[in-house]
This record gives C-alpha cells, sequence and structure tokens, in this order.
C-alpha cells in the first residue's frame, strides 16, 4: 500500500465516477479532443481508449491507495447535501465490497474500448458508440461507488439506456426485439425497486446507505422490511438474472455486439447481486431472512436450469447457438452468486463476492473468444463451428483454441482456476447457513447446487470437443490465430484467472473484514 492523501483518494473516485460521462460529452464534439487518426471515426475511438485507459489507470492508483489494513472502512469518502428536503447526499465511498468490482468494471471497458478501436462492430458512427461506452462505464462506476439508496437507483438506472443502443444499433440478427425484451424488464423492475427504495428512506428517515446499514434495520419494522426486500430484490433479482426473471438475457447476449456481451456478462450482471449484498442484508435483515430461502430455492433451480439449457444446446443437431450458450451458463453461475449471499453467513457472501469477479473475468473472455470466432467463420452456430468449418480448432488456430479450452475449463471450476472459489465457498455457506435458516433445507440446496457443477463440467466439456479437437479437413478453410490486438485485449484476463485461482486471498482478504462487519451491523 502507498499512503495516499485522502483528498487525492476523493478526487480520484470522483475522477473514476465523472470522467468517462464527460469524455463522452467529449467525443460527440465535432473535434474529439483525443489522439489524432487517421478518419474522425479512427480519432474518436482512440479518444475512448485514451478515456478508459485513464480511467483505470486512476481506479489502479486508487486500489494502491486503499488501506488494504482496514478494508471494512469507508474510503475516498464524499459526502455533499444535495436535497436537503429529502435528505438527499451525494455520498461517495468505497470499501472491500466495491473497490474490486470498480477495478473489475474499469479493465473490462477498456479492453473493450482497445478492442473496438481494431474491431468496430458493424453499425453507425463511431461517435455514438463511444459516446454510449463511456455513459455505461459512468453508470457502473457510479453504482459500486454511491452511498445513497436514490443515487444509487439513478446510476442503476443510467445504464439501461446506452445498453439498448448498443444492442438495437449494433447488434446481430433479432437486435430490436432482444434491445426491447433487455429495456422492459429491466425498467419493470426497477419501477417496483424504486418503490422498496422509497419505503425504506421514508420510514428510516435517512436514505444514507452507510446509515442506514449501521442502523442495521433497528427503525425499520418488520412488516416494512418484508415489503421492501421484495420490491428491492424484485428490481435485483431481474438485472442479476435470476430464474424465472432471466429470459430477457439469452436474446440480449445472442444479438448484443461482442462488447456489448463482455460489459453486459461481466459488469452489469454485478450490478444486481451487488445491491443484494450492500443495500439488502444490512438494511433489512429480518426481512432478507424472511426470504433467504425462497432465494436460495430460486437460485438453484436457475443453476438445473442454466445447466441442462445448455446440454440441450451443446448435443449434436441441437442447432445451438455458441453466445447463447454462454449467456445460459451466466444463469447458472449467478444462481452461485444468490446461494452464497441467500446463506447470510460470511463464507457464502465472500463465495459470492469472489464467484461475481470471476464470472466477469472468465465469461468476458468467453465472449470475446466467441467473438473472434464470429469473426472468422461468420457463424456461432455449434454445427457449422464443428461440420462445415472442420471441428479442429486446436490444429487450425492453436493459440485461440488453447484459449477457448482454458476458458472453459475455468468456467466449469477446475482447481487453481477463478472459478472454484466462489462456487466452492457458496457451496460450504450452504452446508453451514445462518443459525435462523433451516438448515436441512440448504443442505438440500447444497446438494443439487453440487449435482449443478457436474453439469457444468459436461456441457463445457462437450463444447470444446466439438469445436476444438479432431482432425482437420484438408478442405477446410484456413482460420486466422490469435491477432496482437486480441493479444493485448484477452491476457489480462486470462493472468488475473491465474493469479485469482492460485491466490484467492488478495480477493478474500479484501472482502471479508467488510462482510464481517457488514452482517454484524453496518459498515463504517
Amino acid at each position: 500500500m502507498i499512503d495516499i492523501n485522502e483528498s487525492v483518494m476523493q478526487f480520484l473516485l470522483a475522477f473514476v465516477v465523472l470522467a468517462p460521462l464527460l469524455g463522452a460529452v467529449a467525443a460527440l464534439l465535432p473535434a474529439p479532443p483525443g489522439l489524432k487518426g487517421k478518419s474522425p471515426g479512427q480519432a474518436v475511438l482512440r479518444h475512448g481508449v485514451t478515456v478508459t485507459g485513464a480511467v483505470l489507470i486512476a481506479t489502479i492508483v486508487l486500489a494502491v491507495g486503499f488501506d488494504h489494513d482496514h478494508p471494512s472502512k469507508m474510503q475516498a469518502t464524499t459526502d455533499i447535501s444535495w436535497i436537503p428536503a429529502l435528505d438527499v447526499r451525494i455520498h461517495l465511498g468505497i470499501d472491500g465490497i466495491s473497490l474490486p468490482l470498480l477495478v473489475l468494471t474499469a479493465l473490462l471497458t477498456f479492453l473493450c474500448a482497445l478492442y473496438s478501436y481494431f474491431k468496430m462492430p458493424a453499425g453507425p458512427t463511431p461517435k455514438a458508440f463511444v459516446a454510449l461506452l463511456l455513459v455505461l462505464e459512468s453508470g457502473t462506476l457510479a453504482t459500486f461507488a454511491v452511498l445513497d439508496l436514490l443515487l444509487f437507483f439513478l446510476a442503476f438506472e443510467m445504464v439501461l439506456v446506452p445498453m439498448y443502443f448498443l444492442i438495437a444499433r449494433w447488434g446481430g440478427e433479432g437486435r430490436t426485439r432482444a434491445a426491447w425484451r433487455f429495456i422492459l424488464y429491466t425498467l419493470l423492475g426497477s419501477v417496483v425497486m424504486l418503490l422498496g427504495l422509497l419505503l425504506i428512506g421514508i420510514k428510516a428517515g435517512t436514505f444514507d446507505m452507510v446509515a442506514l446499514a449501521t442502523d442495521n434495520g433497528r427503525s425499520l419494522t418488520a412488516s416494512v422490511q418484508v415489503i421492501a426486500v421484495l420490491a428491492i430484490g424484485i428490481g435485483l433479482a431481474v438485472k442479476t438474472p435470476m430464474w424465472p426473471l432471466h429470459s430477457w438475457l439469452p436474446d440480449a447476449h445472442t444479438a448484443a455486439p461482442t462488447v456489448g456481451s463482455v460489459l453486459l456478462a461481466g459488469v452489469l450482471l454485478k450490478m444486481g447481486t451487488y445491491g443484494f449484498v450492500r443495500i439488502l442484508l444490512p438494511i433489512a435483515p429480518d426481512g432478507f431472512r424472511t426470504f433467504a430461502p425462497y432465494l436460495a430455492a430460486f437460485a438453484v433451480v436457475g443453476i438445473i436450469y442454466g445447466s441442462l439449457a445448455c446440454l440441450s444446446l451443446a448435443k449434436q443437431g441441437a442447432k445451438g447457438d455458441l453466445k447463447r450458450l454462454i449467456a445460459y451458463s451466466s444463469v447458472g453461475h449467478m444462481g452461485f452468486v444468490l446461494l452464497g449471499i441467500a446463506t447470510m453467513t460470511p463464507t457464502g457472501v465472500n463465495g459470492a463476492l469472489f464467484a461475481n469477479i470471476a464470472h466477469g473475468l472468465i465469461t468476458g473472455l468467453l465472449f470475446f473468444l466467441v467473438g473472434a470466432l464470429k469473426d472468422r467463420t461468420g457463424t456461432t452456430d455449434l454445427d457449422t463451428l464443428a461440420e462445415e468449418t472442420g471441428a479442429a480448432l486446436y490444429g487450425k488456430a492453436p493459440r485461440l483454441g488453447g484459449l477457448l479450452a482454458f476458458a472453459a475449463v475455468a468456467s466449469l471450476g477446475l482447481p487453481g482456476l477463478a472459478g472454484f472459489w466462489g462456487e466452492m465457498l457458496a457451496l460450504f455457506g450452504a452446508f453451514k447457513p445462518a443459525t435462523d435458516l433451516s438448515r436441512p433445507a440448504f443442505l438440500t440446496f447444497m446438494a443439487i447446487a453440487a449435482f449443478g457443477t457436474l453439469l457444468t463440467a459436461a456441457y463445457m466439456l462437450v463444447v470444446v470437443r466439438r469445436v476444438c479437437m479432431g482432425a482437420v479437413p484438408q478442405e477446410a478453410p484456413k482460420l486466422a490465430d490469435v491477432h496482437t490486438y486480441e493479444f493485448a485485449a484477452w491476457t489480462p484476463l486470462v493472468a488475473l484467472t491465474v493469479v485469482a485461482g492460485l491466490w484467492p486471498r488478495a480477493l478474500l482478504g479484501l472482502t471479508d473484514p467488510a462482510v464481517q462487519q457488514l452482517l454484524a451491523g453496518g459498515t463504517r
């Protein structure tokens, strides 16, 4: 840790949240202030790389200056009165729970901007694309940094419009329908969530998340907590996505451009689970305890459902789409996150937070790789990939095939890689849930979820066998292997997947003290 002045830390956090928004405005100017390019389109794409790169550097400095000896303490805080009549404040801060998500968001957005500079998705002007990408980054970063319920809601909603247009204007086949389903599902969920947030703020007399967490639900009656958890939980569950509120996700992923899928899976889904941990667990613990068994039940159904859907898509002759398969795998993986949160134990919640980061790294890499396959073959249909182009990706593009196999085994939870620890800790949490939760019920959930890990291994290995393995037909078209810009965009994800798998303490050392304090009654 480097000792950085608190005022500098405050400035860095404000810069991280606001710089992408200012960059989005600059991108729309007649002559964006980014680095010069051979054309206006190239110049604005370089501008996007520059802004997201600056945000990533600021986030890394923020992480280096973070007091790792006290990760449960809110740091780099800014607290300014905004709407005094409602006690709404511009309140920013980070702790060991939000810092990893902040770094993940900045990293994935920068890699997406870098990838788009070399492989811009087909669609309208790059100006609009870069501006939307930056607005999306600003809203996501703000979601993980704000400490006021109404500001959280505004940031939570801020990401919907740019993601809608990224899908609708730069997506593939069926993009209009997919974009509409995405916006309708998430907006309807958000309306219900807003009512729950207002109920908490009005009944408690404040919207300040730190004060509410410290109060630990003492100023809210049991009935108010139950209603608030139900309303807020529905909105968060749609974004997560929790079965059966997940049906917008496969269409959105299948239609979205590569970078849209990476950000949707790697960052946006985390906003929902983060809300469960940051808002519902500490602010309405009694209400959350009422719904915890039901949340766990929906979670394990999602694990099995997502895995079976993936197996169905992976089998030969099923006309399965590889992007759609990975989208359904996210339903299963996020089920483990929800199961960990539902245990209401430090072990389970730490597992959920770890699985959040691991899923962002691994699934982000998978969508990058599938996008590269589509660029080379013109399809993501598994039958076409396995038959018409020849199944032996190892032989035709060994680096690309090796990376796809690596991401697949990381996704199935191979020990030593990031995907293992989060799901294992979630299962341990279910083995011994909070004392006032039914242990027999959670043991049943644990057994079902453990069976889901076997199904995950099955469909991922089927995908590797069908796409990567086999003899190379002589008439099969040649495929370009990994390009330099792809190597640059994917290497950080590979490296962090290995580091998190071999050294889980790097992440758990941040989250555990903050989780322990949060479950004990607040954040200071």
